[in-house]
């Protein structure tokens, strides 16, 4: 593969992760079957759990499917193109690893997410988004951290707390898969491993209110009561 190959290839990942990324299921949802914006209502924040919160599980539902649904088609669609225009193929014959890409339009996807395009760079938190991307990478990575975060969750009823655990994990989680389980070699395991690291503090730096909620002892739990001013 030619250098200017990677260098396209790479802008494709960006490109199709960030753009895809950007198309959030909470404020879409909310949009079309309340005809609000979510990012007026509880937390303000365009998630998963604020939306079940103010509006019910049926815009949940719909909420985590386009949410998980985005990270994976990202990372597809840009395999996909990169294959098909000869940027990187998905495989060379030559043992060359290409899942970089992956990775790549993963981290872009949750910057979408986070900072979308179309909804005036206000978006979430990316937790949902930084899971589902490894069911395209690697589907054991997703297993993993969702039993953490149930785990979790379980125990503690945060699921503030239960994300960050998740998304921690799973910086050693990449690197030990990538080198005991799927044979890969030190350098593109540090690579993966650096883009995960990336990705996971983009994730937890989204949650500094909660952190700072979880110290003081008043962030909420699975169960708490709904306050009166959760609502606009």
């Amino acid at each position: 593969m030619q250098p200017l190959g990677y260098v396209l290839a790479a802008l494709l990942a960006a490109l199709c992760g960030y753009l895809i990324g950007s198309i959030n299921g909470a404020i879409l949802t909310v949009r079309v079957f309340k005809g609000v914006d979510i990012r007026d209502y509880g937390s303000k924040n365009a998630g998963l759990t604020n939306t079940i919160r103010c509006f019910g599980k049926g815009c949940g539902i719909v909420t985590l499917i386009i949410d998980l649904g985005k990270g994976a088609a990202a990372i597809a669609l840009t395999l996909l193109l990169s294959n098909l225009l000869g940027w990187a193929p998905i495989e060379d014959g030559g043992g060359n690893d290409y899942r970089w890409l992956g990775f790549l339009a993963a981290a872009f996807a949750i910057l979408g997410h986070m900072k979308p395009i179309y909804h005036k760079f206000h978006g979430g938190k990316g937790v949902l988004v930084g899971v589902s991307v490894f069911l395209v990478i690697n589907p054991l990575t997703f297993l993993i951290l969702m039993s953490i975060f149930g785990l979790m969750l379980w125990r503690t009823k945060y699921v503030s707390l239960s994300s960050i655990v998740a998304t921690l994990c799973v910086i050693p989680t990449t690197f030990l898969l990538e080198i005991f389980l799927r044979g890969t070699d030190m350098g593109m395991a540090l690579l993966y491993t650096a883009i995960v690291a990336v990705m996971a503090a983009m994730i937890v730096s989204c949650h500094h209110e909660n952190i700072k909620r979880l110290k003081a002892g008043t962030e909420r739990r699975i169960g708490d009561p709904k306050p009166k001013d959760s609502e606009k």
